[in-house]
């Protein structure tokens, strides 16, 4: 290919408008290379311009970003690998910070995978430290990556409904106060006044697991979460109707030993 000049005014320009983003200023760079043709010479004016092209394609505070980022957060939720990478690419070649994208994918791992896949969220985590450790383009590879892990896993929203129910009800129960048994206990006054009295500690079980309460009285019997049918969320229900049943039959935390599902 041919030469351009980069005017020294342009170059400035330059790295006023990318603020430190070096795939941005490539991506301007070459936008205003193609405007000017081989042998030509970018001025500001050229630089201005290819940057409006590039906030035309893609205005991150238009009706489009959120479109766009819509539409990959849907592909993912809806267990489509096929437009989940679509609508990736098509973020990042509008322009889109690749860093902001993957705070989004750590968001859908939250949101949408959950404790169907525990594996979900440290995936994402690491492909974000993998495209702030690689840049742009060899850490895009592995932000599409995220995208097909996270629209191919087993999903759940139920850690994500659980928190919002447990916000209200924390809410609605500021002043609730912590059951006398689970408070701590440092000082003979306190020990004195009952706290911590009638706490049963769990290892001293054989199957580590003693029935008590743990919410407060305007909450007893409160259920925030409750696990979904799917992927890893099946072995915690088990987990969860064993301790279940094992609080009905011997609620005093007694009884013979029993393994763990």
């Amino acid at each position: 290919g041919g030469t351009v000049t980069l005017e020294a005014e342009a170059r400035d320009r330059l790295s006023v408008v990318a603020d430190g983003d070096a795939r941005r200023a490539l991506t301007i760079l070459e936008a205003a290379a193609q405007h000017v043709g081989e042998g030509g010479t970018i001025t500001p004016e050229v630089v201005e311009a290819a940057m409006a092209r590039r906030l035309a394609a893609h205005d991150k505070a238009g009706e489009a970003h959120y479109d766009l980022i819509s539409a990959l957060h849907k592909a993912v939720r809806g267990s489509d690998p096929q437009g989940a990478l679509y609508w990736l690419a098509r973020i990042l070649q509008g322009g889109e910070d690749p860093m902001f994208v993957a705070r989004r994918l750590v968001r859908m791992a939250s949101e949408d995978i959950g404790l169907a896949d525990p594996g979900a969220l440290p995936v994402a985590l690491a492909g974000r430290d993998a495209y702030h450790f690689l840049g742009s383009p060899e850490g895009e590879l592995a932000l599409a990556e995220v995208a097909v892990h996270l629209a191919t896993a087993p999903k759940s929203n139920r850690v994500y409904a659980a928190w919002k129910a447990a916000q209200a009800a924390a809410a609605e129960t500021p002043a609730a106060p912590v059951p006398l048994h689970i408070r701590n206990a440092p000082t003979s006054l306190m020990r004195e006044l009952g706290y911590g009295k009638g706490y049963r500690y769990a290892f001293d079980d054989p199957a580590a697991y003693v029935p008590q309460e743990y919410l407060p009285e305007a909450l007893r019997g409160a259920m925030f979460y409750e696990p979904g049918p799917f992927g890893h969320e099946r072995r915690i229900a088990e987990r969860l109707q064993w301790w279940a049943e094992r609080a009905a039959a011997h609620p005093a935390g007694e009884g013979s030993p029993a393994s763990e599902p």
